[in-house]
């Protein structure tokens, strides 16, 4: 009887933790790239890796017909910021002219970027129950 009682309650409290812990897809479309060249990387950060530290997660491949769709899985409800790179010489980082300026094209989630570097602020975007897809500007 013992055993019975055990199955039962273990059968139930399965069911009460068995949550789904997998998160949803953010999409990241990118249209109007310069060419083809190099890769096109993104970046996922919360607010505090946000230019900061490593990114979550990062993707990248190469683009095709000067566009590129990259996407991130599993991503967890919260609040998210993205950066976008074009690394056309594929060298692996961003690279800048001699006055600060970035020589490749780059581009940000949210609002986008105006003048300087990113920030948190324009950059946050929301990710909740569903899969999501955002344009971003290069």
């Amino acid at each position: 009887m013992k055993t019975i009682l055990y199955i039962i309650a273990f059968t139930l409290s399965s069911f009460t933790f068995a949550q789904n812990t997998e998160g949803v897809t953010v999409t990241i479309e990118i249209e109007n790239l310069l060419n083809n060249d190099g890769k096109v990387s993104a970046a996922l950060y919360n607010e505090a890796t946000f230019m900061k530290a490593a990114p979550i997660d990062a993707v990248e491949a190469k683009p095709e017909n000067k566009t590129i769709t990259l996407t991130f899985t599993n991503v967890q409800p919260g609040t998210y910021g993205v950066i976008t790179l074009h690394d056309i010489n594929e060298n692996g980082r961003m690279d800048f002219e001699a006055s600060g300026m970035p020589k490749e094209p780059y581009g940000v989630s949210g609002e986008g970027v105006s003048f300087g570097p990113p920030a948190w602020g324009d950059a946050k975007f929301e990710v909740g129950a569903d899969d999501i897809s955002l344009k971003i500007n290069m």
